[in-house]
């Protein structure tokens, strides 16, 4: 009884420190932005958010959260949100989502038992060179009916295993990972091993060459016909 009567002090006191120290961190970041170049997510989240007006879901599966606030955003607007990413193999030094509880799982072999209205993979499958047992797991936990929004590189005539290995690509760092352009070859792939129809594509036209990373940036970004050049795509997926 004696050690319960300060255990509420205490936790209130380390809550006051926690949230101070939460404030200092995000004032120093606020203080330090520097502008680089606005990157794909203002497509891909405005794609996502269209999907989710459209289909009202109850439970989100968010597949490589990383450090982003997605399952945050999510789950201000009501949904139930479940976050996974592969902290252990895939982030070599750990890695903590100060935004959302994030759980470790690997997408390839998951241990998720549950069953979701619809799974987020949002620039993510390009970086799993074993994307197609990823998309057989990501079938197996949704509902019937339920949508997979999938956004990644692509070109809908050539996959390239690694984008950031072409000579013409402005990446010059040596990721431990792998960043592939997605073709049609792959799409159909991922058609015939689940009973996923497809429901929707954009295709997006984000640089100056023919794949992700290659040439200069296009600003603002096009949304244009398959036939065009693009090396970006936003997929909607349905399980039957």
């Amino acid at each position: 009884m004696r050690i319960r009567r300060y255990l509420g002090p205490i936790k209130k006191i380390m809550d006051c420190i926690g949230l101070h120290y939460v404030q200092i961190i995000c004032a120093r970041e606020w203080k330090r932005q520097e502008y680089f170049s606005i990157n794909e997510r203002p497509i891909e989240f405005a794609f996502l958010f269209r999907q989710l007006v459209k289909v009202w879901p109850k439970t989100i599966l968010d597949v490589g959260t990383g450090k982003t606030a997605l399952p945050h955003l999510m789950r201000n607007c009501g949904f139930l949100v479940t976050a996974t990413d592969n902290i252990k193999d895939y982030w070599s030094s750990g890695m903590v989502n100060r935004h959302y509880h994030v759980i470790n799982d690997d997408i390839r072999k998951t241990a998720i038992t549950g069953q979701f209205d619809l799974i987020t993979c949002i620039s993510v499958l390009e970086h799993i060179k074993e994307h197609r047992g990823a998309m057989k797991s990501m079938y197996s936990l949704l509902n019937p009916g339920g949508l997979l929004i999938l956004t990644c590189p692509y070109n809908n005539e050539r996959y390239v295993p690694n984008v950031y290995k072409l000579p013409e690509s402005s990446v010059t760092v040596n990721y431990p990972f792998v960043t592939q352009a997605f073709s049609r070859n792959e799409l159909n792939g991922w058609l015939a091993d689940s009973s996923f129809e497809l429901i929707e594509q954009e295709y997006w036209d984000f640089f100056e060459g023919e794949y992700w990373t290659c040439g200069d940036m296009i600003i603002p970004p096009k949304n244009v016909n398959v036939e065009d050049r693009h090396q970006l795509t936003c997929i909607v997926f349905k399980k039957l």
